[in-house]
């Protein structure tokens, strides 16, 4: 890849290996990076431990969104999903296990997956993206079994709330669904825009980031940032945040948030900022918290550059990796 390449790269998703000693990075030219935190993080650690142990393509588009379960690495973007063996990864051995698609309604436009997650209820995959509906595969059988309906536009974001049997989507459309996966039924619809302590206009309306913590709820896009109680559906704290955030998460009594900016946020519960830690990256798409290994715990953040920014300290970047 050339300086031209390496210049316009962006990593929009990572995830890290069952183990937690590999990280999988994946970007806008299709391809997945797997670096080493052992050797990253190893007291001997040269420039090359930063660097990928494999580079390889796995999607002709960009790898939105990336995604582990117990042996499996599965990732999206041009409209299949693949999932590769994390045991023949660090192998170097790269071939699919397997591709699948979804049930579109047309086969000339081939919708965008842009987000995936797990839900463990029922060891099933639910997608989201660019066809406006929500996705259910069945990873046992490896088959798609239902869809879920309502979006008016195409989502960006997916959880799920596992003791609920909740999945929760957010949207284009700037609403975030909350649906029985019992029953594959919307059970409630928030439009966060029509708050008036979460919208901006001048932002839009598009729902970028959607995850959950037993209770809550955390959204934000177009809207600011704001954690919302899933009993009563209202919005408890609203996070005043620059920009648009792309991905949250809840660490511990914080939360943790990238978007438009080069730094990770750290917020109180009840909506201050704490601090906005510096990244090399000018604005964030991912971030991610090794929890597979405590002797790799690590935060790592990437974005608009070819670098992924590690963290072994919340309060300050350690290192980078990089493409």
């Amino acid at each position: 890849m050339g300086p031209v390449e390496l210049l316009h790269m962006s990593v929009f998703s990572q995830s890290f290996s069952p183990c937690g000693r590999y990280l999988a990075a994946g970007n806008n030219y299709g391809e997945i990076a797997l670096f080493s935190l052992s050797a990253a993080l190893s007291p001997d650690a040269t420039a090359l431990s930063q660097k990928p142990v494999l580079t390889f393509t796995a999607h002709e588009g960009p790898v939105f969104t990336l995604i582990s379960s117990d042996c499996h690495l599965l990732s999206a973007g041009n409209g299949e999903i693949r999932a590769w063996s994390w045991t023949e990864l660090i192998k170097k051995n790269i071939k699919p296990l397997w591709t699948k698609r979804p049930n579109y309604k047309s086969s000339l436009e081939i919708p965008e997956i842009n987000a995936m997650i797990i839900n463990p209820r029922d060891n099933s995959l639910v997608v989201g993206g660019g066809d406006n509906n929500v996705h259910i595969l069945d990873l046992e059988h490896g088959v798609f079994k239902s869809v879920l309906q309502g979006h008016t536009d195409y989502i960006h974001c997916v959880s799920v709330r596992e003791r609920e049997a909740d999945i929760l989507s957010g949207g284009e459309d700037g609403a975030v669904r909350i649906w029985d996966s019992r029953m594959d039924q919307s059970v409630h619809c928030i439009e966060v825009y029509k708050y008036e302590s979460c919208a901006r206009p001048q932002y839009g309306k598009w729902i970028s980031c959607v995850t959950t913590d037993s209770d809550w709820m955390l959204c934000g896009g177009g809207p600011s940032l704001s954690l919302w109680h899933l009993r009563s559906l209202s919005p408890t704290s609203i996070f005043p945040l620059t920009g648009c955030q792309r991905q949250a998460a809840f660490h511990q009594d914080m939360i943790l948030a990238v978007g438009d900016g080069p730094f990770v946020s750290h917020c109180l519960l009840g909506g201050e900022v704490k601090a906005q830690i510096p990244c090399t990256p000018q604005s964030l798409n991912t971030l991610q918290i090794n929890t597979n290994s405590t002797e790799h715990r690590v935060l790592t953040a990437g974005g608009s550059s070819d670098h992924i920014d590690v963290f072994t300290n919340l309060s300050y970047r350690a290192f980078s990796l990089s493409f």
